[in-house]
C-alpha cells in the first residue's frame, strides 16, 4: 500500500512510535527531499537504509505510476519535508493515482503545521478554510483576498519571511485594519511566537522583518445584514479585478442573500 506518513514541522520529538517502527520496516521510501530524509532518519535513530526515491512538485506526475506499481508488492512509505504529505506537499496526484488503479493509501496522522496554527490563534476553530500560499505577485495577491472578503470562516494560510509584510497589508487593506489575525512562527522549534492583533497593527510589526516558517490565521467576515448598495460596489469590485459579472453577481449573491438577478441588472445600469 500507500502509506503516508506525517513528520515532525520542527520538533523530533513530536514523531510518533508509530512513523518510527514504520520506517525501521521500510523497504522503499519516496522523499520530497532525499537529504532531509536521511537526516530525518538519522535524528531518530532508525538504523534501516532504504531505499530513497524523490517525488517533488516536478516529478510527481511522471513517478507516480511507478509507485504505484511498487505499492503492489510492497509498502511505499511518502514523507514530505514536514508535516502531512498532500497538503501543500507533494502526494495528491500519487493518492490520485494509487486510488485509480486500486491500490491502497493509508495514513500516519501526526504534525501539521495548518492544525497547530489554528489550535493556538485564539480565533474560531469550529469552522475553517486552508487557502495555501496567497500569491506572489501583489495584483493577483489583492484579487485572491477580494474573493475571500466575504469568507465568514477562520483561514488559514502559509506565507514566506520575504511577503509576510506585503500580505499582511493587503489583508489590512481589503478585510480592514481591526481584521483579527494570527501570526504563527518556528511553531514547534525554539523559537516559537504568536502574534496576535489587527491586520494592520501586524503588518507594521512585519515591516521590521519576520524569520522562520510562518502560518497566518485570520478570522472570518463578521455577519452583517446585506446592504443593496454595498454588496453591489463588491459586484463591481470583483469585475474591476477581472471576473465576469454573471459569476461575480452570482458570488456576492451566494454571501449576502441578495438575488443574482437584481445584482446583475444593477451592475449592467450603473456601467451604462
Amino acid at each position: 500500500m500507500i502509506i503516508l506518513a506525517a513528520t515532525p514541522i520542527g520538533n523530533l520529538g513530536d514523531a510518533s512510535r508509530r512513523l518510527v517502527e514504520v520506517l525501521e520496516a521500510a523497504t522503499i521510501v519516496a522523499a520530497e527531499d532525499t537529504r532531509v530524509a536521511q537526516r530525518l532518519l538519522a535524528g531518530l535513530g532508525v538504523a534501516n537504509r532504504p531505499r530513497l526515491i524523490a517525488l517533488h512538485d516536478h516529478n510527481e506526475r511522471d513517478r507516480a505510476g511507478e509507485l504505484v506499481e511498487l505499492a503492489r508488492d510492497q509498502d511505499v512509505v511518502l514523507l514530505s519535508d514536514a508535516g502531512m504529505p498532500t497538503v501543500s506537499d507533494p502526494g495528491f496526484h500519487l493518492v490520485e493515482a494509487a486510488a485509480a488503479a486500486g491500490v491502497a493509501v493509508t495514513a500516519l496522522p501526526g504534525p501539521s503545521a495548518v492544525l497547530t496554527a489554528l489550535a493556538v490563534s485564539g480565533l474560531p476553530t469550529d469552522r475553517f478554510t486552508f487557502e495555501g500560499f496567497l500569491p506572489r505577485k501583489q495584483g493577483e495577491r489583492l484579487s485572491a483576498l477580494r474573493a475571500l472578503a466575504a469568507e465568514a470562516r477562520t483561514m488559514v494560510f502559509f506565507e514566506s519571511p520575504n511577503r509576510i509584510a506585503a500580505s499582511l497589508a493587503d489583508i489590512a487593506a481589503i478585510f480592514g485594519d481591526d481584521r483579527r489575525v494570527a501570526v504563527c512562527r518556528e511553531l514547534t522549534k525554539l523559537y516559537e511566537e504568536v502574534r496576535r492583533g489587527g491586520a494592520a497593527e501586524l503588518a507594521a510589526w512585519a515591516a521590521d522583518g519576520v524569520r522562520g516558517e510562518i502560518v497566518v490565521v485570520v478570522a472570518g467576515a463578521p455577519a452583517r445584514a446585506a446592504d443593496p448598495e454595498t454588496a453591489l460596489e463588491q459586484v463591481l469590485a470583483l469585475v474591476a479585478s477581472g471576473t465576469r459579472l454573471k459569476d461575480a453577481a452570482a458570488e456576492v449573491a451566494d454571501a449576502t442573500g441578495l438575488g443574482k438577478r437584481d445584482l446583475y441588472q444593477a451592475a449592467l445600469q450603473r456601467r451604462g
